[in-house]
């Protein structure tokens, strides 16, 4: 059975850090691509970061220079490291694993910004 879960989420002043975490279980995590999604109030869930299972990444252009997603296969885990917060990154953040036609999601963490 697949399980990923996201730690990290809070609540954080704008301009400042959070790091979250999805730990990945049930599957081959090292072939997998690993992606974090987010969906604020009353909006559709957007793709923030993606990194692929040889470790290339692509970011969303409002994630461009303030986030950074990056993954360790040994400990089955993906990262997501978001610096300059903005009250707009508030949003619950899911992490999602796919490989061909199999896609797996989190159960999401919760972001807020907010001074």
């Amino acid at each position: 059975q697949v399980h990923l879960v996201e730690s990290g989420g809070g609540l954080v002043q704008p301009g400042g850090s959070l790091r979250l975490s999805c730990a990945a279980s049930g599957i081959i995590f090292r072939l997998h691509a690993m992606d974090w999604y987010r969906q604020a109030p009353g909006k559709q869930r957007e793709l923030v970061a993606r990194i692929t299972g040889g470790g290339t990444t692509e970011y969303a252009d409002s994630a461009k220079g303030r986030f950074t997603i990056s993954r360790d296969n040994a400990k089955n885990t993906v990262y997501l490291q978001m610096n300059s917060l903005r009250p707009e990154d508030t949003a619950v953040y899911y992490c999602n694993a796919g490989l061909f036609s199999s896609d797996y999601w989190g159960q999401g963490t919760q972001v807020t910004v907010s001074s």
